[in-house]
């Protein structure tokens, strides 16, 4: 039986056999045929809903490739300290909080970044010191490879004079060596183990929330590079009925071997939450200048950025997850870390050959691919490496990337170099990094402007804009190849899942510039509208 039918609507299938429609048949979750509204009103029965679309749009519903779930729901109840225009601003709205909560009680907020200052030195903590001295604070900064914190802060962690640096960190210090409020990389780990985390219960509430603004958005379903307890938690609203998303959950180094002493492989799960990669952080990032780098940073010639993972560690990590049916993301951002990361997919591919194991049974990513040095630029083709990008970070980031990289942006932040040679170019938005907004996203990716036109009509490096199409593609087709869920998802053919969005005009009839303008309608997951716009 048909139980719906969608039609007089402009479908968008990305299916090549047939890449327009009018209607769509869905029964039990699927899409049971797509065409014309006369083909598909043949199918109905008496009992067959009909929806009227008007003549909206319809596409594939869209993936997030990379976000933080757990972590972008708690965002939403922090210290908005969002790309804040100073740190003036940043120190007023921690003062507005101190307020609201009683002395000793944890502040904690994400998003600021000093180069949207004039002033664009590290914050220190006797500026949080003055606004909140009773109260430890600990604010994230918008790359998420530092942390601004208080002495109150300080003081929980114990950190002192006498501190040493963690492997693949730094705590930042005077010229004293007196800890000046700031870390980076796996020193922010010091002081995040003292935060109090919420209850697994405490955390579905916040998801359920985070669940409705992506459900808004047009996002169906995101690849998830948070800990264990965002998995927890997901399983409890699972278990509610209540998960309305397509979670790939993704392992990080530190439980890795937990993984692998269960068995647990690539794909295990069901339609909703099943299990992706090793995810493996190689260095660290632009903002706090940690990401590594094959030559020094502009203006400061001493630093080449922090390797978090020695490529050695890196090696036999992806190895033996590869041997035990787990694919690897790793986090690379400057040119070495992506070489580095490369070398070791090389190595791990020849040793895949031995084992007879094809590229296509490990799909491998690397996620951000910010900076590539002009000698490796062909190198994901090569070795059949996912590239998983996000677009939000080239327009947040080029003043500062202008500032430290200089002319090597030309290979920086460029999708278009991988899609050229027929890489898998799958975006996000590294939410909380940057907000979980699809159409914000394709934007930039067509446009590389800022949503004020920034920083002129051609866009930064326009030679690295892509289409909307191809940026509509890195939203569904990609992620779910980059899942192994491509006959499944990614597509609105029969036998599909029936996850899908409506928008209020055709995405690829508009100019570049109204994409901003475009409304999510409705937004449906599973044959099942979970969102209805006004």
């Amino acid at each position: 039986m048909i139980e719906k039918i969608l039609y007089n609507a402009n479908v968008i299938t990305l299916d090549d056999t047939m890449p327009s429609a009018t209607a769509i048949a869905i029964s039990y979750g699927r899409i049971v045929a797509v065409g014309s509204d006369d083909d598909i009103f043949a199918l109905a029965t008496a009992d067959t809903e009909k929806v009227n679309l008007s003549g909206y749009t319809i596409t594939p519903g869209l993936t997030d490739s990379h976000l933080h779930w757990a972590w972008t729901a708690r965002a939403m109840s922090d210290v908005d300290v969002f790309e804040v225009p100073s740190k003036q601003t940043a120190l007023d709205r921690v003062a507005e909080r101190v307020l609201q909560v009683p002395a000793g009680e944890w502040i904690t907020g994400q998003g600021w970044s000093q180069e949207f200052w004039d002033d664009t030195s590290f914050p220190s903590a006797q500026d949080l010191d003055q606004v909140a001295p009773n109260n430890p604070v600990c604010l994230r900064a918008k790359s998420g490879h530092a942390v601004w914190v208080n002495s109150q802060a300080l003081k929980y962690a114990s950190i002192t004079t006498e501190t040493v640096d963690p492997v693949g960190g730094q705590i930042g210090r005077d010229e004293s060596g007196i800890p000046t409020g700031m870390l980076f990389e796996t020193a922010i780990s010091l002081v995040y183990q003292h935060i109090p985390n919420p209850t697994p219960e405490q955390l579905v509430e916040m998801m359920k929330d985070a669940q409705q603004k992506a459900l808004a958005s047009g996002l169906t379903g995101f690849h998830d590079f948070d800990g264990p307890d965002c998995l927890y938690a997901l399983q409890l609203l699972r278990q509610q009925g209540d998960l309305a998303l397509r979670v790939l959950k993704n392992i990080n180094d530190t439980w890795i071997d937990h993984a692998h002493e269960l068995g647990l492989r690539w794909g295990f799960g069901d339609d909703w939450i099943r299990i992706g990669g090793l995810k493996i952080f190689s260095d660290g990032a632009l903002g706090p200048r940690t990401a590594l780098m094959v030559d020094a940073y502009v203006n400061e010639p001493d630093n080449y950025g922090i390797r978090v993972t020695d490529k050695e560690e890196m090696l036999e990590r992806v190895s033996k997850a590869s041997r035990l049916g787990i694919p690897s993301t790793i986090h690379a951002i400057g040119d070495l870390a992506v070489r580095e990361v490369l070398d070791v997919y090389q190595e791990v591919r020849k040793q895949e050959a031995e084992w007879g194991i094809l590229p296509s049974e490990r799909r491998h990513r690397i996620e951000h691919v910010q900076l590539v040095h002009p000698d490796d630029i062909h190198r994901l083709a090569e070795l059949q490496i996912i590239a998983s990008m996000q677009p939000l970070h080239a327009t947040s980031d080029y003043d500062m990337a202008d500032r430290y990289w200089g002319e090597r942006n030309k290979c920086g932040y460029n999708p278009r170099l991988q899609l050229d040679q027929g890489v898998v170019v799958t975006f996000g938005s590294d939410s909380p990094i940057d907000p979980f907004q699809p159409l914000k996203t394709i934007h930039a990716a067509v446009t590389r402007r800022r949503a004020d036109g920034t920083p002129n009509a051609e866009g930064w490096y326009p030679s690295a804009k892509v289409t909307t199409e191809e940026a509509l593609r890195a939203y569904t087709i990609a992620p779910a190849y980059t899942a192994g869920m491509e006959h499944q998802l990614g597509k609105l053919s029969a036998g599909y899942l029936a996850d899908l969005v409506v928008f209020d005009c055709d995405l690829l009839a508009i100019p570049p510039d109204d994409l901003l303008g475009v409304n999510v309608m409705k937004t449906m997951v599973g044959g099942e509208w979970r969102y209805e716009g006004n």
